[in-house]
């Protein structure tokens, strides 16, 4: 069986970027999480601002606790980074060897880029869950990845799962318009190169992940702040009964006491937050995978051109 060595290359540098993404921004990350996880009525808010989540941590003397999940959170990170970008490689190769075209075009792409982003929810919707669990407990009261998932049963480790799907749509736009705007920034280079190997500078892969994601994240948050709510953890502060609470577990239950509690503004609470956090993340992942694509590039080349010399030797063994 022969690698795809050029599918490799891309999940791997991919998931390089979101690991640094994910560890550099994590604080960011808990705070806009745990703001977005509460569901008040305004007179009744813990937290009215995105910065009291950050000022609760440091006057309790819980700073390290804006870390709490950040391992699961690596490992999800990482590994639906890889699946990811493999399964999108591997798909956009797949369709420009059935056509014969030599570029592929947005409808397309949007067809490819959500298939690799469905693939990569159902496997790692679990380690989401965890992670967004921890994040949302109590500073100082965050549990263990196992602990967290054995509180529950299997089909709770996938709460989310539908919407998860549906929010597949958010990285397929991101990264049909990052490809296509990177397609005009490229167009017209004369390289000798493959195309693992053509890379932007750093400003303007920054840029280009900066102005995909914003987009993409516009246009997908009142389904991202329904995610929060479903997969977030029990609060001590919150006065619902159990059947509110289970109800807040599905798509329609969290719509509704949104729109009960908080109204139709409620939907984009935490937009800025959101935007900010994810806009830096995915502008910051762009940047660490364009830098670092050459260089895995050429190693993926090393191993096949290893394993291909090496390989007649190993079946003789």
């Amino acid at each position: 069986m022969q690698l795809d060595l050029e599918s490799l290359s891309e999940a791997t540098s991919g998931a390089i970027g979101s690991l640094v993404s994910t560890t550099v921004l994590y604080p960011l990350d808990t705070c806009k999480t745990k703001y977005q996880a509460e569901v008040q009525a305004q007179h009744q808010r813990k937290y009215r601002r995105i910065s009291d989540v950050l000022w609760e941590a440091i006057s309790t003397r819980q700073v390290l606790s804006l870390y709490q999940g950040l391992g699961t959170k690596n490992v999800q990170s990482f590994v639906s980074s890889f699946i990811y970008f493999y399964g999108y490689s591997y798909f956009r190769k797949l369709y420009l060897k059935k056509t014969g075209n030599k570029t592929i075009g947005t409808t397309a792409n949007l067809i490819v880029a959500t298939a690799a982003g469905v693939c990569t929810i159902v496997i790692t919707q679990p380690l989401d869950t965890a992670s967004s669990r921890m994040q949302t407990s109590e500073f100082g009261k965050s549990k263990g990845f196992w602990k967290t998932l054995s509180d529950g049963t299997w089909s709770e480790a996938y709460d989310g799962l539908g919407i998860s799907i549906l929010l597949t749509t958010n990285p397929s736009i991101q990264y049909t318009a990052y490809d296509q705007l990177k397609q005009r920034l490229l167009k017209g280079k004369k390289t000798g190169t493959k195309s693992s190997s053509e890379a932007l500078s750093a400003f303007s892969a920054f840029m280009l992940g900066a102005v995909s994601k914003c987009a993409a994240t516009c246009l997908t948050y009142p389904a991202i702040r329904c995610k929060v709510m479903i997969q977030a953890a029990d609060s001590d502060d919150d006065k619902s009964t159990e059947a509110e609470r289970k109800a807040q577990r599905t798509i329609s239950g969290a719509l509704y006491t949104i729109w009960r509690r908080e109204g139709i503004l409620g939907f984009f609470k935490g937009l800025q937050a959101q935007i900010l956090k994810t806009v830096l993340s995915s502008a910051l992942l762009m940047m660490v995978k364009e830098k670092i694509a050459k260089s895995t590039w050429i190693l993926m080349l090393m191993i096949g051109r290893y394993l291909s010399v090496n390989s007649p030797k190993l079946k003789a063994v």
